[in-house]
């Protein structure tokens, strides 16, 4: 799904998400969990301020960014079974 994303530049010189807007909805990146590069690509693992946790690429010849995998943090929530009671 192709998105817009406001970014910044870093100070390694590095452009980063911080803005997501897609679907009509803006969600401001609440932290960057992890980054890492392919050939022509960046890609960056975020959780958003509404706590769901989002996987950018950046194709940087073309400066288009992609969402490549959106984790809903209540599905996630409702997945994960509750403590056995001791």
């Amino acid at each position: 799904m192709r998105i817009r994303v406001e970014s910044r530049v870093d100070d390694q010189g590095t452009e980063t998400p911080r803005m997501i807007d897609f679907d009509g909805r803006q969600v401001a990146v609440a932290e960057t969990l992890d980054q890492w590069q392919g050939a022509d690509y960046r890609y960056f693992k975020v959780r958003g301020e509404d706590g769901n946790l989002y996987i950018l690429r950046l194709d940087e010849p073309r400066a288009e960014w992609e969402l490549t995998l959106f984790r809903d943090a209540r599905a996630e929530a409702a997945q994960t079974p509750a403590p056995a009671p001791r």
